[in-house]
């Protein structure tokens, strides 16, 4: 998807302790990354000569929500409407667990509608993503 062609934001509960937002928005962003890396730019070098890794080519706005606005906006990828965006969640399971095995572990015991969602990254085409969250404020 070219750069112009697609939007990515980030909706974080805003009611989290300012540790915890910038813990969720790093592992949301580190996730996109993962799935998204044509999207970040070439290395660049200032004029220093230092050379500074490539980031993301679009700014990513970080939106606010709330526990239930969050459990409805995640809820929406269910359908085929949004089958072309990708979405990555961050639940307060995941925060609470100290390895990546605990995770999975706790993960694969607690049904899904149980989970409180910290924040969601949302990726896909402008107007899709605006449809499902161009009515949220910025964080602040």
């Amino acid at each position: 998807m070219q750069a112009d062609e697609w939007k990515c934001v980030m909706v974080i509960d805003k009611e989290l302790p300012v540790g915890v937002i910038a813990n969720t928005a790093g592992i949301l962003g580190i996730t996109v990354g993962k799935e998204l890396p044509e999207q970040v730019g070439k290395d660049v070098k200032d004029a220093s000569g230092t050379q500074h890794r490539g980031i993301i080519e679009k700014p990513v706005p970080v939106l606010q929500g709330n526990p239930e606005s969050l459990r409805k906006l995640r809820e929406k990828f269910n359908c085929s409407e949004y089958a072309d965006v990708i979405m990555v969640d961050f639940s307060d399971v995941a925060q609470g667990c100290r390895t990546y095995s605990e995770w999975m572990d706790k993960a694969a015991t607690i049904p899904e509608e149980d989970l409180r969602y910290l924040g969601l990254a949302i990726c896909g085409p402008v107007k899709q993503v605006n449809r499902l969250t161009g009515n949220l404020p910025l964080l602040r």
